[in-house]
């Protein structure tokens, strides 16, 4: 797949009075998010449109001025490496009020993730990110299925340290909108059934981060009968907030080999997120080629102090 020309025309967009340029004709432009879902299924990258048919968007306010919600995503691809990191150096990174999720007692999860996403209602952008995983706010206790559940990607609890992005719509959103530590840099990701690369630049255009594998064996799924589920903890204005964001598996695969990854740390925010967890291995490699996804704005909610 190839990324939208550099010299796309744009127009201004007004974000709770932030004024960002948009692709000119693209759907942010046609639709400001209430999308034609007929138009788009006919879009030759797009399988179909029926996993949105089940989820109705609202009006919500929010930080960024009245917005409609969940963000829909038609066409995207992910990877993920899943390393163990010691509890002790995942502290020091999180929130008093979090707690990491613990594979043995010491021994956390951390991952670094790369995002493109082709067709979706603010127009084609990439992204990557540094995360923790942690208990979910909802109860003080460590279920086994927490632990199996988000190693499977099926359910997880996350804290994200960095998350640089492509595009200026998808920066103000989602750190005015949904406090993620986003930040706008060049990021090149490409994802098919048989390579996976990406590249983080940093302020000076040098590397930040960079990751080469041979993508996993992709197995597909019939839309709607494997979805899985992030919720990510944020601070917004003092107050935690929970963010869901839903993902329909359509082609993906797994492997724990890690006989053919290459993860470059250069200079930047992301390397330095990830070398401050002082990851030990990586456990497993996941890709997913296609998919689609629901991200929804955040919620207030209610994290309990984390004992000792």
């Amino acid at each position: 797949m190839s990324s939208p020309p550099k010299d796309q025309d744009t127009v201004k967009v007004d974000l709770g009075g932030r004024e960002v340029a948009v692709p000119k004709g693209g759907l942010y432009d046609r639709y400001r998010m209430n999308p034609d879902l007929d138009a788009i299924a006919r879009d030759p990258r797009v399988s179909g449109v029926d996993f949105f048919h089940r989820l109705p968007k609202i009006r919500v306010d929010s930080p960024i001025g009245p917005t409609l919600t969940p963000n829909f995503y038609y066409t995207m691809s992910t990877a993920r490496l899943t390393m163990l990191a010691p509890s002790k150096a995942i502290r020091t990174r999180l929130p008093e009020e979090l707690s990491p999720l613990e594979i043995v007692p010491g021994l956390g999860i951390v991952s670094v993730m790369f995002f493109r996403y082709d067709v979706c209602d603010i127009d084609f952008y990439t992204e990557a990110t540094v995360g923790i995983a942690v208990k979910p706010a909802r109860h003080g206790k460590l279920g086994f299925l927490d632990l199996v559940t988000g190693l499977k990607n099926e359910r997880l609890d996350a804290y994200v340290l960095s998350l640089p992005v492509s595009s200026d719509i998808a920066q103000v959103r989602g750190h005015d909108g949904y406090g993620f530590p986003k930040w706008v840099t060049d990021l090149d990701v490409d994802i098919d059934d048989r390579r996976t690369t990406a590249r983080v630049a940093n302020d000076a255009g040098g590397v930040d981060l960079a990751f080469s594998a041979t993508t996993p064996a992709q197995r597909a799924y019939v839309s709607g009968k494997r979805v899985g589920s992030l919720t990510s903890y944020t601070k917004i204005n003092g107050g935690w907030h929970s963010t869901l964001n839903q993902t329909n598996v359509l082609n993906a695969g797994t492997t724990r080999s890690t006989r053919d990854v290459a993860l470059q740390l250069g200079e930047g925010r992301m390397s330095d997120d990830l070398r401050s967890l002082k990851p030990k291995r990586t456990i497993q490699f996941d890709v997913m080629t296609e998919g689609q996804a629901a991200l929804h704005m955040p919620v207030p909610t209610s994290v309990p102090p984390r004992n000792g």
